[in-house]
């Protein structure tokens, strides 16, 4: 099993992630410069947060004609395990292969602190290791994460069960104050109709290890495991 983390003009939680699948999972990782991604020796790949090409034009769409961008679409293809993190997140969201957009947060801020996620799937490459309703604890550190899709796409999305993650509060409920940047319907992250790509704006390589979380936590390490579940299957 070999993952790949690509590293993109701006990345800046490349390393962090690295170190979670390497250190943490002890999965071999390997990390690769966007323009050298062009191989099929990877079982997984992870676009990582930062700030690709400084957000220019819009957070993540330079990166997503990026030309590793053309291999993690095959790797898509094949079925096998995507995960885009924050600017990841908007990199699939930009490149066609996750739906809707990422705009900027309601309060036009940039906002970096911990929150609750619940849970709404389990059925993907990345959540498997998990109970549907289970609350996690991570943080968030963007400027554009407010999640939006039109009313009928997010009818299709619920019918499909693409949402995957929602911001809610401690006891799982869905409220305004637990909706940190005005996504619609408290949106936190998504999936493919597949089930093998995710995006999530929430970093689970920051909640990995319960030295850096101030609820003593790894919560973020259960995505990395059901990923590493997935490919040992």
């Amino acid at each position: 099993m070999k993952v790949a983390v690509i590293r993109f003009p701006g990345s800046n939680c490349d390393l962090d992630t690295v170190h979670v699948l390497r250190d943490v999972m002890e999965l071999e990782t390997e990390l690769v410069w966007h323009k050298d991604f062009n191989d099929g020796d990877f079982d997984a790949v992870v676009l990582p947060g930062g700030f690709s090409y400084g957000d220019s034009l819009r957070a993540g769409v330079i990166a997503a004609y990026s030309p590793a961008m053309k291999r993690v679409k095959d790797m898509a293809k094949e079925g096998k395990p995507v995960l885009g993190i924050c600017n990841g997140f908007q990199i699939l969201i930009e490149s066609g292969l996750l739906e809707g957009a990422l705009l900027r947060n309601t309060s036009l801020t940039f906002i970096c602190k911990w929150l609750t996620l619940r849970v709404d799937n389990t059925d993907t490459m990345f959540t498997n290791s998990m109970e549907r309703g289970k609350i996690l604890r991570m943080p968030i550190a963007h400027n554009e994460g407010r999640y939006y899709n039109n009313t009928e796409s997010l009818h299709e999305m619920e019918e499909n069960n693409q949402i995957v993650f929602r911001y809610s509060d401690e006891s799982g409920k869905l409220t305004p104050d637990s909706n940190p940047n005005g996504s619609v319907d408290n949106i936190a992250g998504i999936c493919n109709l597949e089930r093998n790509v995710v995006g999530l704006m929430p970093h689970p390589e920051r909640a990995s290890e319960p030295a850096l979380s101030p609820f003593k936590t790894d919560h973020g390490r259960l995505i990395f495991q059901s990923m590493s579940n997935t490919l040992q299957k």
